[in-house]
């Protein structure tokens, strides 16, 4: 993801990195070459004059916009419940690091504890993309917890097995009240219901014909709407072809990179950025009380 300041109005219309146009650029220029072509020829195909006028065009614009526009809502609903989710993973990690330093009467085993939170978020992560996590596990972890998660599928629902346990061996040995296990253990199920909610949106795209429709209609409007203006505007028919085109092209190319939020794309959430403060959040609550079991690494974002 891309995180910049704002930026002047002049600066913005030269904008190329996460603007959509370079992966849009390559269907923008044959649509601008067809459409001078359609220009020279005078909106004619072998010497058979096309009879197409811009107001079809109009009625079919304004109904392609209005498609447009609501799946491009439906992805960011898509990328912002991502973001939430991945929000309530920070709130409850740090709530539930805080309550191991300070409720439970004996904390030196509290690093432990901290330290699979801190490797569930970056298991999280992981599983997302598809990536192997096992760097970060034998960074955080005994290699005992490395050796069982490597035999597992589903890593971050294991780690929260292991804090759980960690959480009935205090209760067992009375360094912590059953009240305040049971509100930690609520603790622990929302992030269940996080990694849950975040494995619903990436296992669950926009139904693929939808998209097709959006994608057939857009290229024929595109290649089509040339041979509507020719004969009104002439000369100025590429100039607002292009102009056109581009709207369309980057609106059905931002709503397809934003409906999987868990990816790499300039315009994917910074799950990198996002996983190392929350390491670096827990680990100086962590600092507090103790020396650093956990190393931190520098935030950074991703520009």
């Amino acid at each position: 993801m891309i995180v910049r300041p704002n930026l002047h109005w002049l600066r913005m219309l030269f904008v190329v990195r996460g603007s959509i146009l370079p992966k849009i650029a390559p269907q923008l220029i044959f649509t601008t070459i067809i459409s001078v072509v359609v220009t020279l020829a005078h909106g004619r195909v072998f010497e058979w004059k096309i009879p197409l006028t811009f107001i079809p065009f109009s009625l079919i614009g304004i109904t392609l916009a209005i498609f447009l526009g609501f799946r491009n809502t439906t992805s960011y609903a898509r990328y912002w419940e991502a973001r939430m989710l991945w929000g309530s993973v920070l709130n409850e990690t740090r709530a539930l690091a805080r309550q191991s330093m300070t409720l439970v009467s004996d904390t030196s085993e509290s690093p432990r504890f901290v330290a699979y939170l801190i490797a569930f978020v970056h298991a999280m992560r992981h599983q997302l993309r598809g990536t192997d996590p096992r760097a970060d596990f034998e960074r955080l972890l005994g290699k005992e917890d490395v050796a069982c998660l490597a035999r597992k599928q589903f890593k971050p629902i294991t780690i929260l097995l292991m804090a759980g346990e960690w959480l009935r061996e205090r209760r067992m040995r009375g360094q912590i009240d059953a009240p305040l296990a049971q509100v930690m253990e609520m603790h622990l199920d929302r992030l269940g219901e996080a990694i849950g909610g975040c494995e619903r949106i990436a296992t669950t795209p926009i139904p693929f014909t939808y998209g097709v429709i959006l994608h057939r209609v857009t290229y024929l409007y595109s290649l089509l709407l040339p041979f509507g203006l020719v004969d009104s505007i002439g000369a100025m028919t590429p100039v607002i072809v292009a102009f056109i085109s581009y709207t369309f092209f980057a609106l059905e190319a931002v709503s397809a990179e934003i409906e999987e939020p868990f990816g790499l794309e300039p315009n994917d959430l910074a799950l990198d950025a996002m996983s190392e403060t929350i390491e670096q959040s827990l680990s100086e609550i962590l600092h507090r009380q103790h020396t650093a079991r956990v190393r931190p690494r520098d935030h950074h974002i991703i520009t």
